[in-house]
């Protein structure tokens, strides 16, 4: 062990997006585990956007935390078994997942860490955030073979799995939405998406009805705001609409990001009988076994691509965090702590 370990800590709550002046990254002494918990070194961990909306203080009935100047970030990772209470089932060595990323030596509870097999190829992918795509186009959308989906802010973290999920589920046509051309064109080439419109690049409703001229189905929102809106109007009769995400409110300019308010036309909504269905992924175990097993048979068979990028260093997390938020980097962000 060594005599210091870092962690990454907020130093003030942002008004807006978060700039890496707003943490800092310091030195303490190892944790030390106490009864039912296990010692972890962290290898990697997620850079992940929902924690904008937590640094805000949350919102009622989040299933997470909010965080106040002075704490310990936290989120998804994987790290390797130091030690371990000797009645768990865990040993020095395994890796696990867990919630206590943003440090490189952890204590999570033995109950909340899960050892990782063979599931997949890349210990890595765990950190992949289709889980909850698959979840919410399988259970709450139901997407069904020749269906159009509609999935916004396709470039992201989820929206990048989103759109290939929704093409080996059977969907004839998947649209996607992004606020940059650059990332446009990955999204065709690299995410399984037909086609993909622009925010800023004109009335975002009349660019999906050209996208979409028959109509949506299905959308998998994980903006809200225009992308919500336009949406309605390019449904068809009995849509489904499944809501996972709130970017427009987490990555705006201003404010705490713990809202995302939006106007929709309700005579549109009950004339079209359009359906609506908030969804999150956590505290679903069928779903994520069923996840892993489709996740690992894809990617061995090339089916599915897992668009991430790795950030060596804790040193960079808070910068790491500003590029993901500010729209610089595609997929899902991962800072490694490997040697």
């Amino acid at each position: 062990m060594p005599d210091s370990a870092r962690e990454v800590r907020l130093v003030a709550v942002p008004d807006g997006v978060p700039t890496p002046q707003d943490f800092e990254v310091v030195e303490t002494p190892p944790p030390v585990p106490g009864p039912g918990e296990a010692l972890v070194r962290n290898r990697y961990f997620h850079v992940f956007t929902a924690l904008r909306t937590l640094l805000g203080g949350s919102i009622e009935g989040a299933p997470l935390p909010g965080l106040s100047p002075g704490d310990t970030l936290f989120g998804p990772a994987i790290g390797e078994v130091v030690t371990a209470p000797a009645d768990s089932e865990l040993n020095p060595g395994d890796l696990v997942s867990h919630w206590l990323g943003w440090r490189e030596y952890a204590t999570p509870a033995v109950a909340t860490c899960v050892r990782l097999t063979g599931d997949l190829p890349d210990p890595v992918a765990h950190l992949a955030q289709g889980r909850t795509a698959y979840g919410a186009l399988t259970r709450a959308a139901r997407v069904r073979p020749g269906d159009v989906v509609f999935v916004s802010g396709g470039a992201g973290s989820v929206g990048s799995l989103a759109g290939q999920i929704a093409r080996l589920l059977g969907a004839s046509r998947v649209i996607g939405s992004t606020g940059s051309p650059e990332k446009a064109e990955r999204m065709v080439a690299e995410f399984g998406y037909d086609a993909v419109v622009v925010r800023g690049a004109g009335p975002l409703a009349g660019r999906l009805a050209e996208a979409a001229p028959e109509g949506i189905d299905v959308f998998f929102d994980n903006v809200g705001g225009e992308d919500l809106q336009a949406a309605v109007a390019v449904a068809r009769p009995e849509a489904r609409f499944v809501l996972v995400g709130a970017l427009s409110g987490q990555l705006a300019a201003r404010g705490a990001g713990t809202t995302a308010p939006v106007e929709l036309d309700s005579f549109r909504l009950i004339v079209k009988r359009i359906r609506l269905t908030g969804y999150s992924g956590m505290g679903d175990p069928e779903t994520e076994k069923e996840w892993l097993e489709h996740f690992g048979g894809w990617l061995r068979s090339g089916e599915i691509t897992f668009p991430h990028v790795r950030v060596a260093g804790i040193e960079h997390a808070p910068q790491a965090l500003h590029d993901m938020m500010s729209g610089r980097h595609a997929g899902t962000v991962v800072v490694t702590l490997e040697d």
